[in-house]
């Protein structure tokens, strides 16, 4: 009897790890950059900066020059507009965009 109590157990223990171990690795990793805008689909969500493709979604946060927050629209974050981007980056998923502010033109 013992030895099958033990046994459950072990395959107990070892089920917590994998499930702890899985949810640890599917936690994504925070990006940062500022660049020029390369393409841009509004219909896609999709933007490309630096040659990386981020998309939003509801929860992406837009700001202007100043920091004060806006509603995107296709006359406000064109091609060739700077921008700072924070994402998050999940493995086999793409770049979701949590922060994208509009930046001052560089001369």
């Amino acid at each position: 009897m013992k030895i099958r109590f033990f046994g459950k157990e072990i395959i107990l223990i070892v089920c917590f790890i994998f499930l702890f171990s899985a949810l640890a690795f599917a936690q994504g990793k925070d990006i940062q950059t500022k660049g020029k805008v390369m393409q841009l689909d509004f219909a896609k969500k999709t933007v490309i900066v630096n040659e990386k493709t981020f998309v939003w979604n509801p929860n992406t946060l837009f700001f202007d020059v100043k920091g004060s927050p806006i509603l995107i629209t296709e006359d406000k974050l064109q091609k060739g507009t700077w921008v700072s981007i924070e994402a998050t980056w999940i493995k086999s998923k793409p770049l979701v965009i949590k922060k994208l502010t509009l930046l001052p033109p560089k001369k």
